[in-house]
């Protein structure tokens, strides 16, 4: 008798085990493809069973969270929607997350270690302490300014603080309401098929994603590169360019949209956004130092992220003289993001350095401890700081006597470069108008802002389309606001 309830303990032992093993396999190895099966409910259940933590700027929240009383409890709000949407991104109990949502989603659903001083015990408990809080760098004066210059218009504006990367303003319009994406149902999903079968693609983010030829903007880049090199040593010598310019190897004759362009000196083609000057002179550079001094300003960089990742900008590195002259002149394959011509502006502000661009100021738990904060760092030297002098001097020259005069703000001392892109087949579309430019106010020794925007109205006259004439006012409106902060 004895001997058969001493193998009943050994059998029963023995299924303790197996359901050990099962338990652990379940638990351990198999609960990752269990989390991730789309029948589970469970993790999403979880997931908006509590407020989600806030995106700020200017220390206010610019999202909230409501109480839906459906099984998805909480879902997304946002305050001043279109306005933010460039930073925020949305959150989307249907479509997941974009931008700060995405680079930031740790801290604000509450999973990101950094909450809690015992993290082990949240993981062993199943649960997750509140949401935490991403403080952005944006300031909300400069970013009105921005939505309120562009006014429905397709473009795009882009502003940091050259010392320290801080990205300020980051606009992309048309734009819309993250809102209408947060929770769950057909009007979501009819509002999500809407935005994205709109031509005028409001989802996408213009400053940060779109890619366009950056014109006469880059005659900035041209001619940091011909001052570093020692191709051009005196910016008021004559250059001997005629005008029009021939095209090396080429019968091809590069005109200028003005008058009094023929053997301008380096100077003069800056103040007056001279392409056959500039063209001549990227020549001259050659190849291989115009591609490294784009390389030195952020062009052909990939993997840029502010959190969130930035589009390459291009500068073609195999090319013939003649698409190299029209690369110099931001034409042929050139193409770049609003925020990076932000970066060049900022670079030559910032007596050559590149600082790197960043979104996040810094990421707090629910009762505002410090997570983490933002990191500045130095993208390296896009040029001298003899050359950043003169370039300075040169942009100046641009807003208080030459293409932009529309960007001059009283009592403060602006540089800047108008920019008019051509595009299209046969450079029949309406020209993209660009603007960079920053500004410090007098008696000040540092430049508060560096900006840059870029207006693609495709609905506008031709002949009214400039950089001076589209883009600068916003450029001034975006600089005035940051002077007026500080």
């Amino acid at each position: 008798m004895i001997r058969y309830i001493r193998w009943c303990a050994y059998f029963c032992a023995l299924l303790l085990v197996a359901l050990l093993v099962n338990i652990a396999r379940v638990q351990v190895w198999e609960s990752a493809a269990y989390g991730a099966n789309p029948a589970n409910k469970r993790p999403a259940i979880e997931r908006y069973a509590k407020p989600r933590g806030d995106i700020l700027v200017d220390g206010r929240p610019v999202t909230g969270s409501r109480d839906s009383g459906q099984l998805l409890r909480y879902e997304r709000t946002y305050a001043n929607g279109p306005l933010y949407a460039p930073v925020t991104g949305f959150s989307s109990q249907t479509y997941g997350t974009s931008f700060v949502e995405r680079a930031e989603d740790a801290i604000l659903s509450g999973t990101d270690p950094g909450l809690s001083a015992f993290p082990l015990w949240y993981e062993l408990a199943r649960g997750r302490p509140a949401g935490g809080n991403a403080a952005t760098t944006v300031r909300s004066g400069m970013q009105l300014a921005a939505y309120a210059g562009l006014a429905g218009k397709r473009g795009a504006v882009a502003a940091v603080e050259p010392a320290t990367g801080k990205i300020l303003a980051l606009v992309s319009s048309p734009s819309y309401d993250p809102s209408v994406l947060s929770g769950t149902g057909t009007k979501v999903k009819e509002a999500w098929s809407a935005l994205n079968a709109d031509p005028a693609r409001p989802m996408l983010n213009r400053a940060l994603r779109e890619t366009y030829p950056p014109g006469s903007t880059f005659k900035i880049v041209t001619a940091a590169a011909a001052l570093d090199a020692g191709v051009v040593t005196d910016v008021d010598a004559p250059t001997r360019t005629p005008d029009p310019y021939p095209l090396p190897g080429t019968s091809t004759l590069l005109p200028n949209a003005g008058t009094g362009c023929e053997d301008a000196s380096m100077a003069d083609a800056v103040q007056w956004s001279c392409n056959t000057v500039m063209a001549k002179i990227g020549v001259q550079v050659g190849l291989r130092k115009m591609v490294e001094a784009a390389r030195r300003f952020g062009f052909n960089t990939e993997g840029l992220r502010v959190p969130s990742w930035v589009s390459r900008s291009n500068f073609d590195t195999d090319m013939s003289q003649d698409q190299l002259a029209l690369s110099s002149i931001g034409q042929f394959n050139t193409t770049a993001t609003p925020l990076q011509m932000a970066m060049v502006a900022a670079a030559v502000a910032n007596g050559g350095e590149l600082t790197y661009p960043y979104l996040v100021e810094r990421t707090t738990q629910d009762d505002g401890s410090q997570v983490r904060r933002g990191d500045q760092r130095s993208l390296g030297r896009a040029m001298n700081p003899a050359t950043a002098l003169r370039l300075q001097e040169l942009m100046v020259k641009v807003v208080e006597n030459g293409t932009g005069r529309n960007a001059a703000i009283p009592g403060a001392v602006v540089g800047g470069k108008t920019g008019t892109a051509q595009h299209g087949v046969g450079n029949a579309g309406t020209p993209y108008a660009w603007f960079i430019s920053w500004a410090r106010a007098e008696g000040t020794a540092l430049p508060q802002v560096a900006v840059a925007v870029v207006v693609e109205d495709a609905s506008a006259d031709r002949g009214d389309i400039s950089g001076n004439g589209a883009a600068a006012p916003i450029a001034r409106a975006v600089m005035e606001a940051a002077l007026a902060t500080g």
